[in-house]
């Protein structure tokens, strides 16, 4: 995100581009959830005790420069006007399911606390996918060996300092505090994907 999010809104990736209709990004959307990993993340937010209703997941035309977002009692949303092909909403939609599943496992998950964000952050970016290599070769990264985390970090940042609660120094301190843990943390995977 670019802009300050509500502080509950976890974010997905900024992207740009003529976008999606709401109509085709709702039917994207419907392809998502039969995926294996969005399957997989609902079947355990299900298991956490957390319901996954039809309007869980929505398509929205989005103002800001976002992709996506996740907002607790709201469920998550993915900006059509900023997709343009089946991958980007499958990324979106994992990479906000691990925030929702965060929120569901997490009883005291607060997400003014720059700290419980970065570490919704660093584990959405490790684990969705977001950092794999292709994908960072098609932002027009070129480094092959140690992307994934220099990735995750930048994108961590991103997100954390949207958050009107923390500035960039506290996003940077929070970020380091819970690398370790948080990047290490694959559940409700065996490891990451």
């Amino acid at each position: 995100m670019e802009e300050k999010p509500n502080p509950q809104v976890a974010s997905a990736s900024s992207s740009s581009s003529a976008g999606l209709s709401e109509k085709e990004c709702e039917e994207m959307i419907q392809r998502s959830l039969r995926t294996p990993m969005v399957k997989f993340l609902k079947e355990h937010m299900e298991k956490s005790g957390c319901s996954f209703g039809n309007k869980f997941i929505r398509a929205v035309h989005c103002d800001k420069q976002i992709a996506g977002g996740y907002s607790r009692g709201e469920g998550i949303i993915v900006c059509s006007n900023h997709m343009n092909i089946q991958d980007e909403v499958n990324q979106v939609v994992i990479h906000e399911l691990i925030h929702a599943y965060d929120d569901c496992r997490a009883a005291n998950l607060d997400w003014t606390n720059c700290a419980h964000h970065a570490c919704s952050e660093i584990r959405a970016g490790h684990l969705s996918g977001d950092c794999h290599y292709k994908r960072e070769f098609l932002r027009g990264f070129m480094k092959i060996r140690g992307h994934e985390q220099e990735c995750v970090r930048r994108r961590v940042m991103k997100s954390v300092m949207a958050n009107p609660y923390c500035s960039e120094a506290a996003a940077k301190d929070a970020m380091e505090a819970v690398w370790d843990v948080c990047y290490n943390d694959t559940m409700p995977f065996d490891r990451a994907p």
